[in-house]
């Protein structure tokens, strides 16, 4: 088939699985958490159902939430503290992928009996082929309502939907919509361009199919007014390539509705799967995981070594009894070796640790890793700055190095937070509850919740005193200067001594910001107000007025 004929496709979407997942494993271990402990990230998930307010966090931020959550105003991709204010009686639980895809494995068997060939590109989104299927149920729109039957039922009547179009990623964004809508999407043949056309750029990086599209490019795109994926589809492509390689080819022919394969994916020779005999029979997860990671690596290198990178891949397993398990696991990029070790040790854990639907007999005597597809591989690209650089990769290593020395704890990383002082405003939290390879824009730093009233403006200053220094701040006579009670100076700062060095005449001034905290706390309440001042030198200093007395708190540069 060539690269530009697309291929009718199904997808399953389940956008909130990892809730799912969490209720599952939950009732399956016949655990109970109760109201007390289900707003911990450790809760069991047992009372986890779309009533219930559930949200499921990485790196404190909000991946997935039930329907109750939502219902009270939470969002995915929200802070977890924020979700517990909107919120508080909302049950927080741990993201854990291996329980996504061990969970999902009998969804995706059950349409095992629908179709052969069922992809699985994440836990709780599968693709398939219209061809077959859909003559045989009598058209699209029949296939669609059957695998919406199977759908339901495979996911105990979870939140799903079910979209038809021309290739994989139209398919996805109309089983999204379908989900909002409660009924199957069907884009007509030749349709998936007019259907993507008004839909937000952004929808590049929130598809569920691990395409390797950053989201600082589709941001690049907003600022540029390309906002919609109509306005992309309507550049020439030998442009996107040339100013953003094959990330900007790969856009592009997203945004007109065609199979996101490269042209020249193609069937690999035989000998380049992978096989490892398991004796004794492997009946636990964590044994044949260790051989997958060994068979990840061995397939890797074959591919290295036949300048090949792997897009799709058989994982395929025999029995004791005879049994062959096989699914088909599919990456939209290269799968690396994390991510191909990933793969198979979530495939495996789903079948011995899975529903009696799915679990084989007998222990896993062979293993086999068949790449269904490859693709010349290109090596990974860095960026000169912005974006994945070699200095980013250095430091996650340097990272990792230090938190097995010294403990996970025990590595912090500062992040600007809300406040009305410098030091209030950063903060130090573990590393490990931040995505070090999440895109943080300085936009997104720099953003202060609202409201802080007397809170100084930007820019930030350079230094920030640990324990502010006592100053002395005099107007032109000699006499201090102070602050009435209706926020006005008594004069003009004109002279700034910071003890141990010579006074400075000042230049310029601005301010004051007043503060008043915990005014119903007669034990904590505190008034001040902070100045900008300016020395004849240049330097700029952040002060504070509190009782009577001065405090240097920052200098700028």
């Amino acid at each position: 088939m060539n690269g530009d004929e697309p291929t009718r496709t199904v997808v399953v979407h389940c956008p909130n699985w990892p809730v799912v997942a969490a209720g599952l494993a939950g009732s399956s271990a016949g655990s109970s958490s109760g109201s007390s402990s289900g707003s911990s990230a450790g809760s069991s998930g047992a009372d986890v159902g779309p009533a219930v307010a559930t949200v499921v966090v990485r790196a404190n931020r909000v991946v997935a939430a039930s329907a109750g959550a939502r219902g009270a105003g939470v969002a995915v991709g929200m802070r977890r503290r924020e979700a517990q204010r909107r919120c508080p009686h909302v049950a927080v639980l741990a993201h854990d992928p291996d329980r996504d895809a061990r969970c999902f494995e009998p969804v995706a068997a059950a349409f095992d009996v629908l179709t052969p060939g069922v992809e699985v590109s994440v836990p709780g989104t599968l693709a398939f082929a219209t061809r077959g299927p859909s003559r045989y149920v009598g058209g699209d729109h029949a296939l669609a309502e059957r695998t919406g039957l199977f759908a339901t039922g495979a996911t105990g009547g979870a939140e799903d939907g079910v979209g038809v179009a021309d290739a994989a990623f139209a398919a996805l964004l109309a089983a999204r919509r379908a989900v909002r809508r409660g009924e199957p999407v069907v884009v007509a043949p030749g349709g998936s361009p007019d259907f993507l056309a008004p839909l937000p750029v952004a929808a590049l990086t929130q598809a569920a199919l691990d395409i390797p599209v950053p989201a600082d490019l589709t941001d690049l795109f907003a600022r540029l007014g390309l906002r919609t994926l109509g306005r992309v589809a309507a550049l020439d492509g030998g442009d996107l390539l040339g100013r953003f390689g094959g990330v900007g080819a790969l856009v592009h022919r997203l945004a007109r509705g065609l199979d996101p394969r490269p042209l020249q994916a193609r069937r690999p020779a035989p000998e380049l799967q992978v096989t490892r005999e398991i004796d004794p029979p492997a009946e636990q997860a964590d044994r044949a995981a260790f051989v997958a990671r060994v068979l990840a690596g061995e397939l890797h290198e074959r591919l290295a070594a036949g300048g090949l990178a792997c897009t799709r891949v058989l994982v395929e397993a025999e029995t004791d009894h005879g049994e062959i398990l096989a699914r088909h696991w599919r990456h939209e990029g290269a799968l690396t070796p994390a991510a191909l070790t990933d793969r198979v040790r979530w495939q495996i854990d789903g079948w011995l640790t899975g529903s009696a639907a799915v679990r084989p007999t007998a222990g896993i005597v062979r293993l086999t890793l068949v790449p269904v597809e490859v693709v010349a591989a290109r090596g990974r690209q860095l960026g000169f700055w912005g974006g994945e650089t070699l200095v980013d990769e250095r430091i996650l290593r340097a990272v990792a190095r230090l938190q097995g020395t010294l403990g996970a704890g025990s590595v912090r990383v500062a992040e600007i937070r809300g406040g009305r002082s410098p030091a209030d405003r950063v903060v130090q939290i573990p590393v490990e509850a931040v995505d070090l390879t999440a895109p943080r824009p300085a936009a997104h730093l720099h953003h202060v919740p609202a409201p802080w009233p007397g809170r100084v403006p930007d820019p930030a200053p350079a230094s920030v005193l640990a324990d502010p220094e006592p100053v002395e701040v005099v107007d032109a006579g000699g006499r201090p200067v102070g602050v009435t009670g209706r926020a006005e100076v008594t004069a003009p700062p004109a002279r700034l001594t910071r003890p141990g060095r010579r006074p400075q005449s000042l230049t310029g001034w601005a301010g004051p910001w007043p503060v008043e905290e915990r005014w119903w706390d007669p034990a904590r309440h505190r008034r001040r107000a902070r100045f900008q001042l300016v020395d004849d030198t240049g330097t700029a200093h952040l002060v504070a007025v509190e009782a009577g007395r001065w405090w240097l708190e920052a200098v700028y540069d």
